[in-house]
C-alpha cells in the first residue's frame, strides 16, 4: 500500500491515526527528528534530535565514559502491545517482584533500595504495584528520575491509588521517586552530579548512577511490557504537556494512539536514557513531559493523570465508557529559539500558543542600558516548551517550537538505523528527558 502524507500546512489537518502512520512509515531528515542546518545567524538551531547540544555535556553528567552493560531481558512479546489483553487466555497469575508475590486482585506498597547514602545507610524508595483480577501486560510509570521534577510523582500516587484491581486486566506498577536522593536535596542530579538518566540501562560495577540504573533495570523494569516515564521540563523551563516518542516502533505508536488529548512529539531516545534502554530491550516506552521543575502544577498534574488513565482505557486494561479529549497535533521537527543578547527575558506567548512565522515570542531588555531586543519565531507552529521570565544569557534557549509539517512523501525516504551513535547523544537545555 503506498502512503502519502500531504498536509497542507498542520498536522492536526490530519487524523491523529494518519499522522502516526505517516511517521512509522516516513524516515530520513524529512520525519526522522529534524534536519541538521548550518548556523543562520537568526538564533535558532535545527539539530538532529533536538535533545542533543554539545556544549552543555560534561564528564559529570554523561555517560559517555561509562561502560553500560546489556539490558536485561524482558518478557518476551508474542503479540502486539494492542493486542495483548484480547488475546490474554486463562487466569491472572501473582505478580512476583522484589521478591514479593502479589495475589491477582490485589495491591500492595513494596519498597526499593538501590544504594547507601555516604553514611552507611540504606535509601529505599516506595513502589506501588497493583494486579489485576484478569490476564494482561504489565504497565510501569516512572516518576522522578531528575530528583527536582515533582509533577510525574502526584501522577503516579493519584494513578496508581485511583486503580481497583478487581477491574484491571493486567497489571500496573508505579515507581513515584526513582532518583531519592536527589528528591531529598531538591535536586535534578545524584550527590555526585551526575544525571542518572545518562546510565541506563547501567553497569553494577560503575557508578553510582551506573549502579542505581542497573539495579532499577533489573529489580523493575525488566518486568514491564510497556513504560511510561514522566518528566518536566529543567532549569526554570516548562513543557506543555506531551509525549516523546520514537515513532517508527509499532507498540511506541500503540502507547501515543491511547493517551487521548496529548501532543506528540516525535524524537529519537538518547543512548543512556530510560526510554532508549527499555525500548532497545523490547520493552515499549514513551516519555511524558508536563510542565516545570521544583513546585507542583495542578493542571499539569491531571493532564498528566487523564492520559494515563485514557491509556489504560485504550489498552483494555481497565473499562471506560468514554475517551478524554479530542487528538491533538503530531510534531515530527521542532527548534528552539535562542536569545542573541543578555538581560531580562519577558514571555509574549505562553505553553501551548499557535504561532505564525514572524510572530513575536518575547523580548529581552538590558538592565542597564533599557536596550530592548525582541525574539521573534521564524516558523509557523506551536509553542510545546519556554523559559520562565528570568535573567538570561547570550545563547539561552527560550521558546520550543513544534513546527508545522511540509509535504512529505515518506515512500521515497530510507529508513534509518534504530542505533544511534553513543556520542551524539545528550541533552538540550530545557529538553529535560
Amino acid at each position: 500500500m503506498r502512503v502519502i502524507c500531504r498536509p497542507s500546512g498542520s498536522l492536526s489537518r490530519l487524523s491523529r491515526p494518519a499522522a502516526l502512520l505517516c511517521l512509522l512509515f516516513a524516515a530520513g531528515s524529512a520525519v526522522a527528528g529534524e534536519t541538521a542546518v548550518e548556523p543562520s545567524g537568526s538564533g535558532v538551531d535545527l539539530i538532529q534530535d533536538s535533545t542533543y547540544d554539545a556544549d552543555s555535556r560534561s564528564s559529570e553528567t554523561s555517560a559517555a565514559a561509562e561502560d553500560l552493560v546489556e539490558a536485561v531481558p524482558a518478557h518476551p512479546h508474542d503479540v502486539p502491545l494492542a493486542d495483548a489483553v484480547t488475546t490474554a487466555t486463562g487466569i491472572a497469575e501473582p505478580l512476583g517482584i522484589l521478591g514479593r508475590e502479589i495475589a491477582p486482585g490485589s495491591a500492595q506498597r513494596l519498597a526499593w533500595s538501590a544504594t547507601e547514602l555516604f553514611e552507611g545507610v540504606p535509601v529505599s524508595t516506595p513502589v506501588l504495584a497493583v494486579n489485576g483480577k484478569l490476564p494482561g501486560p504489565t504497565l510501569c510509570l516512572t516518576a522522578a528520575v531528575h530528583g527536582d521534577e515533582l509533577n510525574g510523582i502526584e501522577i503516579v500516587r493519584r494513578v496508581l491509588h485511583d486503580i481497583d484491581p478487581d477491574k484491571l486486566s493486567g497489571a500496573v506498577i508505579g515507581v513515584p521517586i526513582v532518583n531519592v536522593q536527589g528528591f531529598r536535596r531538591g535536586s535534578r542530579y545524584l550527590p555526585d552530579r551526575r544525571d542518572l538518566n545518562r546510565y541506563f540501562p547501567g553497569n553494577p560495577n560503575g557508578s553510582a548512577a551506573a549502579r542505581i540504573a542497573h539495579a532499577l533495570f533489573k529489580d523493575i523494569i525488566a518486568h514491564c511490557d510497556a513504560l511510561v516515564d514522566l518528566h518536566t521540563g529543567s532549569f526554570e523551563r516548562a513543557n506543555l504537556p506531551q509525549i516523546r516518542a520514537d515513532l517508527r516502533n509499532p507498540d511506541v505508536v500503540t502507547l501515543t494512539l491511547g493517551f487521548g488529548s496529548m501532543v506528540v512529539l516525535h524524537s529519537q531516545p538518547t543512548v543512556g536514557t530510560l526510554r532508549h534502554a527499555a525500548t532497545m530491550a523490547g520493552i515499549p516506552a514513551v516519555t511524558v513531559e508536563a510542565g516545570g521543575p521544583a513546585q507542583l502544577e495542578l493542571v499539569e498534574v491531571k493532564h498528566g493523570v487523564n492520559g494515563i488513565e485514557t491509556l489504560l482505557s485504550t489498552l483494555g486494561m481497565v473499562k471506560k465508557s468514554r475517551f478524554w479529549g479530542d487528538p491533538e497535533p503530531v510534531y515530527y521537527r521542532s527548534s528552539w529559539v535562542r536569545a542573541d543578547n543578555g538581560g531580562i527575558l519577558l514571555a509574549d506567548v505562553s505553553l501551548g500558543s499557535s504561532i505564525r512565522k514572524g510572530d513575536l515570542l518575547g523580548t529581552i531588555t538590558d538592565p542597564m542600558s533599557n536596550m530592548r531586543t525582541e525574539l521573534r519565531s521564524p516558523y509557523s507552529g506551536r509553542i510545546i516548551g519556554l523559559a520562565r521570565n528570568q535573567v538570561v544569557m547570550p545563547g539561552f534557549a527560550a521558546f520550543h517550537v513544534g513546527i508545522q509539517a511540509e509535504e512529505v512523501m515518506p515512500d521515497e525516504a530510507d529508513a534509518p538505523d534504530f542505533e544511534r551513535d553513543p556520542d551524539t547523544g545528550g541533552y538540550v537545555d530545557g529538553m529535560s528527558e
